[in-house]
Order: C-alpha cells, then sequence, then structure tokens
C-alpha cells in the first residue's frame, strides 16, 4: 500500500503515521502537511527515516496531484483540518477554507488520480450536541445539525466527501471519532493545556459550565479502528469510531491533578465560551460489530500515562505554547482564559 497521510504532521496524524509504518513496515508512508502553527515537523522526528515528508497545502490542487502522481499513491487518509474550536469562534473563514474547500480540493485531486480509497477522518461534533441529562447517543443515521463554525466547517467537509462518492464514484470511507488524546497532541487542546498548567503549578482555567461532557479515546486506538476500516470497511460507509468513557471538564481537571500530583486548588473558574456544546456520545457498535473493533486503552490508565508523558517531554511542548494564535475566552475579554473542545 502507498499512503498519503494528510495532515501528518498534527497529532492524531502523526500519531497514525507512527503507528502505520510500524505495523506495515513494507507500505510507503507520504506524510502530506502544510505546517501551520499546529503542524509539527519533530512529531515525526523519529520516523523520518522510514517515510517521505512533503509539506504542502491540501487546498492546492497543483501540488496534491503533483504529490499524488510522483508517489504513486493509492490511498489517501485525511486529517488534514483547523480543529481548534475557539480559534474557529475568532477566524472562522480559515476553518471553512481548510476544512470545506480544502477537503473538496484533495477529494478532487483523488478523482482525478484514480485512488483506490479515500479515507475521511470526522468528528462526533457534526451531530451537535446532547442534553446533559439524557440517555441519547449519535448513530451513523444521526442527521447533523452543528452549533459551531468548527463544526459546521467539519460538516461541510463530510458532505463534500459524500458527495464525490455518490456522483464521481471515488471510494470513500468516513469515520466520525470522538475526543482524542495522547501524546503529541497540541497544548491548545484541554488535556493537554491542563497538564502542561499543572506541572507549572499555574491555574487550570475550567469554562464555567464544568459538567459538560465529552466522550475520550486514546489516539492509539483511534488509529487501530482507521486501519481496520482501510482493510475492511465497505466503500461508501460511515463508523462512529468511541469509547464509551465520558467524563466532564471538571472530572478531566481532577484527574490531572491527581495524575500530576498538583493540589485541587489549582483549578478556577472562566466565562464559558459561546456555543458550548454540552455532551457528546456516538453508538460505536457498528465498528465493533462489523469490523471487530473494540478500545484497548483504559481511560484512567491512558490519561495517567498521557500525563506522564508531557511530564518527561517538556522540551517538546514548551516552545509549543507561544504559537497558539488565540487566548483562550477572549471573546469575554483579555484578561480570561479557559479551554475545552
Amino acid at each position: 500500500m502507498r499512503l498519503l497521510v494528510t495532515g501528518g504532521a498534527g497529532f492524531i496524524g502523526s500519531n497514525f503515521v507512527r503507528y502505520w509504518v510500524d505495523r506495515h513496515p513494507d507500505d510507503t508512508v507520504v506524510a502530506f502537511d502544510v505546517l501551520t502553527y499546529a503542524g509539527n515537523r519533530p512529531n515525526l522526528a523519529d520516523v523520518e527515516d522510514r517515510i517521505t515528508f512533503v509539506q504542502g497545502d491540501i487546498g492546492d490542487l497543483d501540488v496534491v496531484e503533483a504529490t499524488l502522481a510522483k508517489h504513486e499513491i493509492d490511498v489517501i487518509v485525511n486529517f488534514a483540518a483547523e480543529s481548534h474550536n475557539s480559534l474557529a469562534i475568532l477566524d472562522p473563514t480559515r476553518f471553512f477554507q481548510t476544512n470545506v474547500m480544502g477537503t473538496q480540493t484533495l477529494a478532487e485531486a483523488a478523482r482525478r488520480h484514480g485512488v483506490a480509497r479515500f479515507h475521511h477522518i470526522s468528528t462526533c461534533e457534526v451531530y451537535g450536541d446532547l442534553p446533559l441529562d439524557s440517555d441519547e447517543v449519535f448513530t451513523e443515521e444521526t442527521p447533523y445539525r452543528p452549533r459551531t463554525p468548527y463544526n459546521a466547517s467539519k460538516a461541510g467537509g463530510d458532505h463534500a466527501v459524500r458527495a464525490y462518492g455518490e456522483t464521481y464514484g471515488l471510494p470513500v470511507t468516513i469515520t466520525n471519532c470522538c475526543n482524542n488524546y495522547g501524546p503529541y497532541q497540541f497544548p491548545e487542546k484541554v488535556i493537554p493545556l491542563f497538564t502542561a498548567r499543572a506541572l507549572d503549578d499555574t491555574a487550570l482555567p475550567l469554562y464555567k459550565s464544568t459538567q459538560n461532557k465529552r466522550e475520550w479515546l486514546h489516539v492509539d486506538d483511534h488509529c487501530r479502528a482507521i486501519e481496520l476500516v482501510l482493510q475492511h470497511g465497505v466503500v461508501g460507509e460511515t463508523y462512529n469510531v468511541g469509547s464509551g468513557d465520558e467524563a466532564s471538564i471538571e472530572q478531566i481537571a481532577d484527574a490531572v491533578l491527581a495524575a500530576a500530583g498538583k493540589p485541587q486548588s489549582l483549578k478556577e473558574i472562566v466565562p464559558d465560551r459561546p456555543s458550548h456544546d454540552r455532551r457528546y456520545l456516538l453508538d460505536s457498535s457498528k465498528i465493533r460489530r462489523e469490523l471487530g473493533w473494540e478500545p484497548t486503552v483504559p481511560f484512567e490508565q491512558g490519561l495517567a500515562d498521557t500525563v506522564a508523558w508531557y511530564a518527561r517531554n517538556r522540551a517538546w511542548w514548551e516552545p509549543l505554547r507561544d504559537r497558539a494564535p488565540v487566548v483562550e475566552g477572549a471573546w469575554a475579554g483579555p484578561e480570561s482564559g479557559a479551554a475545552g473542545r
């Protein structure tokens, strides 16, 4: 197999590249990334000698087509996206440019090149949100109801991919995944942000809606799910990838502080962000039943291991904090700061 992994220097993309070359050493892997603030070439340092790296934008049709042809790519795995909800509130245009038009451009290049599979990574957030006190879950048939610019831009990209499958016969698959965590996650996201602040004995900013819940999956389990979809998934199908492990923002803060050996007094409540989704929970029975996928990393252990990784790798995350383009909570005034996805 000859894979193009877009967004290959980002959090999930770089973990997938590492996962794939370890599991499939005879395959060709090309990591493609424009290297925005969250795209970090050092994420791939330990596999650079086993992959090819191409710096490029999925929205640049000429560059994508040239890359597909030069490396004779037959499978595309598209992680490339702007993904930070808070930045999307302040700068929505860049999200629609990358997540909708960039995805459409990538699909067009894939159609022209004739790839054997175009796999698109999406999110649970396209479905909207759920009440905190309900037993509802999102299935693959749940209508899209995005509530934020980021969610809407991802929904638009999903629609473009499905349209290319229906109209042009592009062999597409899509996975909608819950919140990921693990090593190499940019420190604007809630778990690495809380961890970095705890390690520095600075306040962990919790949005006022501290009981809003997210479903959490270790990035390695996500990579395993994508592998199964590429190997055994049905073209044209969508698969929800979820762990069933829910935790509120306050529970995440408590767990990070406990793992870091820091006091609960470091928690600080700050103003909420606009259109903050209450709860996401995926029904992932389809991928479990049809492809035999199950998560293998227990949340408590995975979170503790992640905090320990950040404690060991200050040299990786400390320089990145200054690259974040937005101060959380900017909508509430320059002095506020908060985290969440």
